[in-house]
């Protein structure tokens, strides 16, 4: 009898997990749960209407986004009549003060992006949002934003990226 336990636990153990992974097809590794019959993606430009325009922003957010699916998914990235599509138009880049000294002088300031995201899935309409997304970073006051503006582009673009990616495939 334990010579039988012995043959059949690592072949059952192999059957269940074998069973596991395949049948978990909605889920991957990289965190992204895309249904089987969803093939492609098209990310529109994206376009800045933002009253302040940082004229690098559209295309640095763009490339951000098309790397990122292009990296964690299996979707082929087409110019039109895509399975999913992602829209994006960049509507504040704005910088403000947040923590004001004694002498009421703006000691650090923040720039923040606003994001607005159309999201199409053509094949599960029920998926569909239009949302925005939004990041930030603060820096101090005695720096210009000319001095900053490239690092804290980069970052807030990285934050961005990820929460659109989360919303559109990784259903988070």
């Amino acid at each position: 009898m334990r010579r039988i336990f012995k043959i059949l636990l690592p072949i059952i153990a192999l059957l269940a997990t074998t069973s596991l992974v395949t049948g978990c097809w909605l889920y991957s590794f990289s965190g992204t749960s895309i249904q089987p019959d969803v093939k492609t993606i098209c990310i529109e430009p994206v376009q800045n209407r933002a009253l302040k325009v940082n004229p690098s922003l559209a295309n640095s957010l763009h490339e951000a986004l098309t790397d990122k699916y292009r990296k964690l998914t299996r979707l082929e990235q087409v110019e039109d009549a895509g399975d999913l599509y992602v829209l994006a138009v960049i509507e504040g880049y704005d910088v403000s003060a947040t923590a004001i000294t004694a002498d009421e002088v703006a000691a650090r300031n923040r720039l923040t992006v606003t994001v607005k995201v159309k999201f199409v899935n053509e094949k599960y309409p029920e998926e569909n949002f239009e949302k925005n997304f939004a990041g930030y970073e603060d820096y101090d006051s005695d720096r210009s934003l000319d001095e900053v503006e490239a690092t804290l582009c980069d970052t807030i673009i990285e934050k961005i990226v990820e929460d659109i990616f989360n919303a559109t495939v990784a259903n988070w």
